[in-house]
C-alpha cells in the first residue's frame, strides 16, 4: 500500500489572533506580514499544503460596521488560494472579542457574528469549511476567568458568560452558512488538555477535567441536568433555558480540533510554599493553589497528545484533525515535536481512529505569545518560515514538513533523541511537589 495514502494529511495554518486588550488591539497578521504579502499562499502551495487554516476575521473586515465591509483583502487571498487549490478552512473569529462595536460579554456577540458569517458564505459559496470561532474555552478563560483579554474578567460568571456566548455564536454563525451552503462543516478547535493534581485537589481536578469539554459538550447537546457541570453553569447565571436550546437542537461539529502544546495539561497542588516564584490562584473548589505545567513537575506522569486524542475519539466518535501543533524552542527541538506528533497522529490511524489532519503551526511563526499576547514586545518564535527578514525564510521544519507530505517520510540524526519534555532537565519542582 502507498505510505503517502496511509498517513494522516498535512495541514497548514496561519498564526492568526486578533486580540483586544483594554482599548488597544494586537494583529497578528500584520506583525507578521502576510497581509501585505500575497506571495506566501504560493509558499505555502510549494511545501504541497491542500488544506490552510484561513483567516477572514470580522474585526478586519467589517471594523466599524456590519453595513460597510471591506473584502479587498479576502477577494485576493482566497482567490489565490482557490487558484492554487489549496482548501481553506476559514476562522472568523481568533481569540478576538469582536469589533468595538460588540464583545464577547454582549448579547450584540452571537447575532452579529450570524450576520457576518452569512456575508461571508455570500461571497464565498464554494468555502465548505469553517471555525466561526477558535478555542472558546480557552478564549472565555483568558478573558473571563484570568482577566488577560477583553473584557478582563475574573470570575466564573464572566467565563461561562463568555463561553456561552461564543457557543451561540458558533451556532447562529453555522445555521447562516448553511442557509447559503448546506455542505458546509464545522471544525470546531479547542485546546484539550488534563488536569494533574495532588490528593488535596481531587475536586478542583475533577472540576477542570470536566471543564474541558464544555465546548463539544454544549455543541452536541450533551449538558442535560445529569451532566456534571450542569448545576455549575446554571448557578452562574445561565438560564436553563439557553442549555436546553443546545440540547433541543444541537449542532455537534463534524471535526473536532484538538490543539495541544507542551502547556497544555496542568499540574494543581494547594501547597504553594514548594513552588517559589510562582503565583497563587482560586478556583471552583479550592481557595488558593499553584497551577503549572504538569511537564514541568517532577513525578507527574502527563497523559500525552496521543491518549488525549484517543479519549476524545472514544467521548464523541466524531473525526478528529490536530488543528494547531507547534513548539516555540530551537530548531532541533521543534523537529522532534513535529515528528513525535506525526508519529502518534498515524499510530493512531493504524487504530482506526479517523483522524482527518496534522496541522503545522504556525507556517510563519507567532509573536508574543511567551506573556499569552499580554504584551507586544516582539518576542518572535519562528515556524515553517522565520520572518524577522522581511520575507520568510525556510527553517529547519520547513524541510521535514516538505518531506513529510511530499515523500512520506523525513529522516535527520536529532530525531533519535528525546525531546526536552522527555529529559528530566525539564524540571523545575522537586519530586516531593508532586
Amino acid at each position: 500500500m502507498n505510505q503517502l495514502a496511509t498517513n494522516v494529511e498535512i495541514w497548514g495554518g496561519v498564526e492568526c489572533t486578533c486580540r483586544r486588550v483594554g482599548d488597544a488591539y494586537s494583529d497578528q497578521l500584520a506583525r507578521n506580514g502576510h497581509r501585505t504579502r500575497l506571495s506566501d499562499l504560493d509558499r505555502f502551495a510549494d511545501l504541497g499544503l491542500r488544506t490552510l487554516r484561513y483567516p477572514v476575521l470580522w474585526e478586519t473586515v467589517a471594523p466599524d460596521s456590519l453595513d460597510h465591509p471591506d473584502w479587498t483583502w479576502p477577494d485576493e487571498r482566497l482567490a489565490r488560494l482557490r487558484a492554487l487549490e489549496i482548501e481553506p478552512i476559514v476562522g472568523l473569529v481568533h481569540h478576538g472579542s469582536g469589533p468595538r462595536y460588540t464583545a464577547l460579554d454582549q448579547p450584540t456577540f452571537a447575532p452579529g457574528l450570524a450576520r457576518y458569517a452569512r456575508l461571508v458564505a455570500e461571497r464565498y459559496p464554494w468555502v465548505k469549511y469553517y471555525t466561526p470561532v477558535n478555542e472558546p474555552l480557552t478564549t472565555a478563560r483568558f478573558s473571563g476567568l484570568y482577566g488577560f483579554w477583553y473584557p478582563h474578567g475574573h470570575d466564573d460568571r464572566t467565563f461561562v458568560r463568555l463561553l456561552l456566548n461564543q457557543l451561540q455564536a458558533t451556532k447562529l454563525a453555522m445555521l447562516a452558512i448553511r442557509e447559503v451552503n448546506p455542505e458546509a462543516q464545522l471544525v470546531q478547535t479547542e485546546d484539550l488538555g488534563q488536569a494533574h493534581g495532588t490528593p488535596g485537589m481531587s475536586a478542583q481536578v475533577e472540576f477542570e477535567n470536566h471543564r474541558r469539554w464544555l465546548t463539544f459538550d454544549l455543541l452536541g447537546g450533551r449538558v442535560t441536568p445529569a451532566h456534571p457541570l450542569w448545576g455549575y453553569l446554571r448557578g452562574n447565571g445561565i438560564a436553563e433555558a439557553e442549555l436546553q436550546d443546545f440540547i433541543d437542537q444541537p449542532l455537534p461539529p463534524d471535526v473536532l480540533g484538538i490543539n495541544n502544546y507542551v502547556t497544555s495539561e496542568r499540574h494543581l497542588d494547594e501547597r504553594v510554599e514548594l513552588y517559589p516564584g510562582l503565583p497563587a490562584i482560586s478556583g471552583q473548589c479550592h481557595e488558593a493553589y499553584i497551577d503549572t505545567e504538569a511537564v514541568r513537575v517532577a513525578g507527574v506522569e502527563v497523559k500525552g497528545l496521543e491518549n488525549l486524542l484517543r479519549e476524545t475519539w472514544a467521548r464523541y466518535d466524531i473525526p478528529l484533525a490536530i488543528t494547531e501543533a507547534h513548539l516555540g524552542c530551537t530548531r532541533e527541538e521543534q523537529l522532534r515535536w513535529l515528528h513525535q506528533t506525526w508519529a502518534a497522529a498515524n499510530r493512531l490511524r493504524a487504530e482506526g481512529v479517523a483522524l482527518r489532519g496534522l496541522t503545522v503551526w504556525s507556517l510563519l511563526g507567532a509573536f508574543d505569545w511567551d506573556s499569552l499576547l499580554t504584551q507586544d514586545v516582539g518576542h518572535y518564535e519562528p515556524g515553517v518560515f522565520d520572518v524577522r527578514g522581511g520575507e520568510p525564510r525556510p527553517t529547519a521544519l520547513h524541510h521535514m514538513v516538505r518531506s513529510l507530505i511530499q515523500k512520506g517520510h523525513y529522516a535527520h540524526p536529532v530525531l533519535a533523541g528525546p525531546g526536552w519534555w522527555q529529559r528530566d532537565l525539564r524540571f523545575y519542582w522537586p519530586a516531593e511537589a508532586a
